[in-house]
């Protein structure tokens, strides 16, 4: 997870690479609507968002990212 400044962590890993069926990143597993409103999320949504991202993350058959287990 990156750190820019006072902005929240964001889970990209820079594989920036929406699956086609799902619509979900196969670096990060944000949607693309997920992925504009993210900074705009309390911290409490971040969150709970992470915990879904480690499960679709599996569902694409790639390994979910550290600390989001």
């Amino acid at each position: 997870m990156k750190r820019a400044g006072k902005r929240a962590l964001s889970p990209c890993i820079d594989v920036c690479d929406l699956d086609a069926k799902t619509g979900w990143c196969l670096g990060c597993g944000r949607t693309a609507g997920e992925i504009g409103e993210w900074t705009k999320l309390t911290p409490f949504r971040r969150s709970r968002l992470q915990q879904e991202l480690a499960r679709r993350l599996v569902r694409l058959g790639q390994r979910p990212l550290v600390g989001s287990e």
